[in-house]
């Protein structure tokens, strides 16, 4: 049952240290969360100026802990959720980036979907072994999103692939010598004075035959997080099918070619740089410039259609694409959720002009490239 006291400790918690007197008289007892209080103070005093109570004006202009101390200390007294919380809004609202700049503290953070976004944000501040740390956490987060989503995008196109599908032997006809080179030259070593490849890379044993050509070309502007890294993982995904030929974009106001990297979508995120303008209809046309069989081309565009650039050429280009054969998928966001904004405006032009435009989920995806391909 609660007390007058619980009552009294709990308003404290909210209201901050300046309304200790106020509730607990001049002599300020009874308040039994000193150490929650402080933890908390650590990040919601910056919120006006140093204080959560609203009595004192003047800003704090210390603080005692650092913010790696501060986080194995939430990891003491918090459940899981309230530390992702706070390690969240430590990030993305006040920009506490030591969080993700310190290795040990990096390495104890719980790997998540939320982690794996705040790095995509902050990771070219990082350096040295901080940057390794992170990429271990992307492609953990990234396994596992993946496992989630193969079986079922696989099953969306199971009566095209059973037959196909394989795996690479691995002998010296079919090594890929620059696919092993290019993913292993991180890996040189200065004493040995050469590369030491972590990882062989084979080519699959059966070609594609005829494949389907999807085009996937990713916005990077600051609201497509979510987008962009379930859209690497289907791009992936959709690589190891043999009936499918994937090429993949990233683009704001330049273009980015990383079809040489689709197979790793760790590769591809920790390539993408989040936020700035777009320009849409120079992705299009680029993406024009890939397409080898129109009429056997699916371009799949993930944007919210807000083109800072202008509409001009986004509109130009999509007819073009359309009167060549080729079909546009336009999603305005692609999570597990289903959530994306999008100019409405422009989504109805180009619906008119013969594109499908929706936000879905990874799955919904699949479906639809299983159904234009039947």
């Amino acid at each position: 049952m609660k007390t007058k006291q619980d009552e009294l400790n709990r308003w404290r918690l909210v209201l901050g240290k300046y309304s200790e007197e106020s509730l607990f008289g001049k002599r300020s007892e009874g308040f039994e969360h000193q150490q929650t209080d402080d933890l908390l103070s650590f990040i919601y005093d910056r919120e006006y100026g140093g204080n959560r109570g609203g009595r004192d004006e003047s800003p704090i202009d210390t603080f005692e802990m650092t913010v790696p101390e501060w986080v194995r200390k939430i990891r003491n007294i918090f459940p899981t959720e309230v530390v992702e919380r706070l390690e969240s809004e430590a990030l993305d609202r006040y920009e506490l980036t030591e969080i993700l700049t310190d290795k040990k503290v990096l390495e104890s953070m719980q790997p998540n979907m939320q982690l794996l976004k705040n790095i995509l944000a902050f990771k070219n501040r990082m350096k040295g072994d901080v940057i390794d740390t992170a990429k271990r956490i992307v492609r953990q987060v990234v396994e596992e999103l993946t496992k989630k989503l193969e079986n079922d995008i696989k099953q969306s196109f199971a009566g095209k692939i059973n037959r196909l599908e394989s795996t690479a032997i691995r002998n010296s006809k079919n090594f890929d010598f620059k696919k092993t080179l290019r993913k292993n030259l991180r890996n040189y070593d200065d004493k040995l004075k050469t590369i030491v490849p972590h990882r062989l890379y084979f080519n699959p044993r059966i070609k594609r035959y005829n494949p389907w050509h999807i085009i996937i070309a990713i916005d990077q502007s600051g609201s497509m997080h979510d987008s962009v890294i379930y859209s690497a993982i289907m791009a992936s995904i959709f690589s190891k099918l043999p009936i499918l030929s994937i090429k993949l974009i990233v683009f704001n106001t330049q273009v980015v070619d990383l079809s040489g990297y689709v197979d790793d979508p760790v590769d591809v995120l920790m390539n993408v740089n989040l936020g700035g303008s777009e320009d849409i209809g120079r992705a299009m046309s680029y993406c024009e410039t890939l397409m080898e069989n129109p009429t056997r081309t699916i371009m799949v565009m993930i944007t919210d259609l807000y083109d800072t650039a202008g509409y001009t050429g986004m509109y130009a280009a999509t007819k073009r694409i359309i009167e060549s054969g080729a079909k546009i998928f336009v999603l305005t966001g692609m999570d597990e959720n289903s959530q994306g904004m999008i100019d409405k405006n422009a989504g109805s032009k180009m619906v008119g002009l013969g594109a499908k435009v929706a936000t879905v989920t990874p799955n919904t995806l699949a479906e639809w490239i299983a159904e234009s391909i039947q």
